[in-house]
């Protein structure tokens, strides 16, 4: 049984080798791959957050939402609300911003990108997810069949949330 799954997964790996992209922090190479993954949006954007404070990723979808990319973006309600976010920011900026109470935790931290790119991991948008904590990102590229699952549970989030 361990075997056939091991072959199984190891096919996989080299299947999709390719589309797939991780790094970690420290080194911080982390926050790279997430701002990457923003920059290479052409249509949409739909992010779920927990805590949020990261300046340069804010930047990157304030770029974004100048280039045109209709952005939606959920986060935290206890996370994000009542003190310095970039969520706040954002909505400040013009962006289409929520925030989910719905939950005890709202822990999401993943991003869809134009309906065919993923990006997820252990990653909280803050500066300490970038430069203190041990933290992983992965991006699955131009993949739509997971790239839907997630866009689809992005907007049920997005959807019962309130605006900032």
């Amino acid at each position: 049984m361990f075997k056939k799954l091991f072959l199984l997964l190891l096919f996989i790996s080299s299947v999709c080798a390719d589309n797939i992209e991780v790094a970690f922090s420290p080194p911080g190479n982390s926050l790279d791959l997430i701002v990457k993954t923003i920059n290479s949006s052409t249509a949409s954007i739909c992010m779920a957050t927990y805590s949020f404070t990261s300046n340069p990723i804010a930047l990157a979808l304030f770029n974004a939402k100048k280039r045109g990319v209709d952005i939606k973006i959920v986060s935290d309600e206890k996370s994000n609300h009542g003190k310095y976010s970039v969520a706040r920011f954002l909505f400040n900026q013009g962006l289409n911003v929520r925030l989910n109470r719905n939950y005890p935790i709202m822990h999401n931290k993943f991003i869809v990108v134009d309906n065919k790119t993923v990006e997820t991991g252990s990653f909280n948008y803050t500066q300490a997810a970038a430069n203190k904590n041990a933290e992983n990102v992965i991006v699955i590229w131009n993949n739509p069949v997971v790239a839907s699952k997630y866009a689809t549970e992005c907007k049920r989030l997005f959807n019962e949330a309130t605006p900032y």
